[in-house]
């Protein structure tokens, strides 16, 4: 079980990690923050740029915690608020399919860093270093709210401020 929750760990936690700097730097084939921006206000998520930093930020750290094994339930939150998002958003209209542009992935990814903080990221991890390898049921349901009530708000907000108008050359 500890070599089984580390490589999940290491694997989901690296790939947010990578998504998060192709918003954030345009790295691993990414768009950066300008088109991502851009993207993002289209979606409603204005200011575009504001929301793409947020969104990459919290995928590359939660991704870093996640793969650390470390505050757990944090880095599960802020991930499982952007996954929401992306469904909310994006994803959901689209139905469940990934080949049809659904959101699938989304929501396996919200259900692996739901079971990491119930199960724990076990004791090679941060947490597990410091006497916390088990999160439990309680935590998990509470990161998921929080993620969601989160993203329920990102997306409020985004869609309560004006477009950003574009600037004159």
């Amino acid at each position: 079980m500890k070599l089984g929750l580390t490589l999940l760990r290491l694997t989901v936690g690296g790939l947010f990690v990578g998504h998060g700097m192709q918003k954030l730097t345009g790295a691993f084939g990414g768009h950066g923050l300008e088109k991502t921006g851009k993207a993002f206000e289209s979606l409603g998520l204005r200011p575009g740029k504001t929301h793409a930093v947020a969104a990459g930020v919290a995928e590359a750290g939660g991704g870093v915690l996640i793969a650390a094994g470390a505050a757990t339930p944090l880095g599960a939150t802020v991930l499982s608020a952007t996954m929401a998002t992306a469904i909310r958003t994006v994803h959901g209209p689209k139905g469940p399919w990934l080949a049809d542009g659904g959101y699938e992935y989304n929501l396996v990814l919200m259900a692996i860093v739901f079971a990491l903080t119930d199960v724990g990221p076990g004791n090679w991890s941060v947490d597990g270093a410091r006497g916390r390898e088990r999160w439990g049921a309680v935590w998990a349901l509470a990161q998921l709210g929080a993620g969601l009530l989160g993203s329920a708000g990102a997306i409020a907000y985004g869609k309560s401020q004006p477009p950003v108008q574009p600037t004159a050359s």
